[in-house]
């Protein structure tokens, strides 16, 4: 792999990770119009390593926060810190549960079909619709809550539907405070992040076509540092409202996928 490749993937990677615009959804079109060939054969490993990046930038970005939950739970005691993580593996359950048993179904199901990528990007249109324009409130996350934007960042393994989008914007939808949901939907997905590296290294075996070290560090550096800066975009556009940006994109993005499939 080139390191242009490299450095482009990691740019991807960095925005797609946390804007909510569906990173597997845009990696399924471009398989199939770039055509499966023109992807590199060493993806696997160099998504275990632009996961790590992005999985790091939302580490910087939420340190304080991340050293707050720490210093909480070693208090053992049932604050506020072990309540979030309470909230967090609550959230965790049915993406593990979905990840285990039917991930390998739903690649498959949508491999190279745009058309279904295509009607999917227009759910996350529609849900970033609804929760742009959902009631301003300061109600904070409960446990009911937690699993409900679980249950929405599990049906998000269909490429099309963003995580990060249709956690978020069911929040926002659910009362829950704009910036609450944000630094939620965010934290809640680096345990998933790391629990996939993990996967990923096991399926790694010695017929992984060698990517030079070079390349490997250009692309970490770059989705480390575009994931650092989506990701704090990401939350003052929450803030001030303006899913609807991502709305529109999705609806145009979608609607090309669908018109490419039929012509």
């Amino acid at each position: 792999m080139d390191v242009i490749t490299a450095v482009l993937l990691g740019i991807i990677q960095g925005l797609t990770e946390f804007l909510p615009i569906s990173s597997s959804g845009h990696l399924e079109i471009a398989k199939t119009i770039l055509g499966d060939n023109s992807l590199p054969k060493e993806s696997l490993l160099m998504t275990l390593v632009l996961h790590g990046a992005t999985a790091l930038s939302t580490i910087v970005v939420f340190r304080k926060d991340i050293q707050e939950i720490f210093q909480g739970l070693f208090q053992f005691e049932r604050n506020d810190a072990f309540y979030f993580s309470l909230k967090i593996i609550t959230s965790m359950i049915p993406a593990v549960f979905v990840g285990f048993f039917f991930e390998d179904f739903i690649t498959e199901l949508f491999h190279k079909n745009i058309l279904l990528v295509g009607l999917m990007l227009w759910v996350t249109a529609l849900l970033l619709y609804l929760a742009n324009r959902a009631e301003v409130t300061e109600k904070d996350l409960n446990i009911k809550s937690a699993l409900g934007i679980g249950i929405i960042q599990a049906i998000a393994i269909l490429p099309g539907i963003s995580r990060s989008g249709a956690t978020i914007a069911l929040g926002v939808i659910l009362g829950i405070d704009k910036s609450k949901a944000a630094r939620f939907s965010f934290l809640m997905v680096i345990p998933l992040i790391f629990g996939s590296m993990a996967k990923s290294i096991l399926e790694i075996d010695n017929q992984v076509s060698e990517i030079s070290i070079l390349s490997l560090s250009l692309g970490f550096i770059a989705a480390f540092i575009t994931g650092i800066l989506a990701c704090k975009w990401m939350i003052e556009w929450v803030k001030n409202s303006k899913l609807w940006y991502f709305s529109v994109y999705c609806l145009i993005a979608g609607s090309v996928a669908i018109i490419f499939d039929l012509l």
